[in-house]
């Protein structure tokens, strides 16, 4: 009988041990094991639209599984990014997410969330200059053209924006302030109706991204003036810039990141941004992002949340300035 006792301690010992490892190895789940959501708080056809679905498709090739793009579009885009504020935070919900909850959230007065405290960035996917564009039955054909029109008739002529604090709201917004003009807002849910628009001689100008805008320019829908960065655009290389144009001081260059819920667990922030690092810099892309008119960035999440600070203290400036105000 003494013989017996060594070895069911033994068993004793491999199963209490047993017992104690298998709600340790439960508490580290398998990420992703089911589909993922990207949410573009715009509607269908624009450049966060385009740049939320590229990044999905590649990052569901890269796991295997879906990762399905859902446009949320309302309040300048904070629809869509208060649902995923305020929603899960276990890694499986993320959105493209652009200036409106990056650095311009401060002209609302209400916002049922609060944007840099509630939302992070994983990553800044890129940024990428824009154009301005306006209908061509306007009669001008440059900057200066525009800007005397604008002041002969202020107020008359309208720009069509992705919504209030949406890059081209602010890109429009810079340009009235600097070149000292008065100009109407008319909102829209994402910037591809209110290209639409403006094709269809409903509002006379909008600032949009250069790709979206290439086609309707070569085939004469809209008349280009000017690109909105430092530098001349090498998909426009004709186009001076509006610093160029006659608006000194002028730049104005869109940047897109990836962003989720603040309440994400760590772990996952960093899986997640080095996924997101191997999906935006894989070489095969270049082709694709030259296409798009992007330069695409990668990086830390600590990166993305710089570069968010900086634009925060810029745009805050001019929404200040031009007392910009949105319900």
């Amino acid at each position: 009988m003494t013989r017996l006792l060594p070895i069911a301690a033994g068993a004793l010992l491999v199963g209490l041990l047993s017992a104690w490892s298998a709600p340790a190895s439960a508490q580290a789940p398998v990420f992703p094991a089911k589909p993922l959501r990207m949410v573009v708080p715009y509607a269908a056809g624009g450049i966060a639209d385009v740049l939320g679905r590229l990044v999905a498709q590649r990052l569901g090739a890269l796991y295997g599984l879906p990762v399905i793009v859902e446009n949320r579009p309302g309040s300048g885009g904070h629809v869509g990014a208060e649902g995923v504020a305020r929603g899960s935070a276990d890694g499986y919900t993320l959105m493209l997410a652009t200036i409106a909850h990056n650095a311009a959230w401060s002209m609302y007065s209400n916002l049922p969330y609060d944007p840099p405290k509630e939302l992070i960035p994983l990553i800044m996917v890129g940024d990428g200059a824009g154009v301005l564009i306006v209908h061509p039955s306007l009669p001008v054909k440059s900057v200066q053209e525009l800007i005397a029109l604008a002041r002969s008739k202020p107020g008359w002529l309208n720009y069509g924006s992705a919504g209030h604090g949406s890059a081209l709201h602010m890109a429009a917004e810079l340009f009235r302030m600097l070149a000292q003009v008065e100009l109407t807002h008319v909102v829209y849910k994402g910037s591809a109706p209110a290209t639409i628009d403006l094709v269809a001689g409903r509002i006379e100008l909008m600032f949009d991204n250069v790709t979206t805008a290439q086609q309707l320019i070569a085939a004469g829908r809209v008349r280009a003036l000017a690109t909105t960065g430092a530098r001349r655009n090498p998909s426009l290389p004709n186009l001076p810039t509006l610093a160029e144009a006659g608006v000194p001081g002028y730049e104005s260059v869109p940047w897109y990141t990836v962003s989720v819920s603040a309440r994400t667990p760590a772990d996952l922030l960093k899986r997640l941004n080095a996924d997101l690092n191997a999906v935006i810099r894989a070489p095969d892309l270049a082709a694709r992002w030259a296409e798009l008119g992007i330069t695409p960035t990668g990086g830390t999440i600590d990166e993305a949340l710089r570069r968010n600070q900086a634009e925060t203290e810029r745009w805050s400036k001019l929404i200040r300035l031009a007392r910009l105000k949105a319900e």
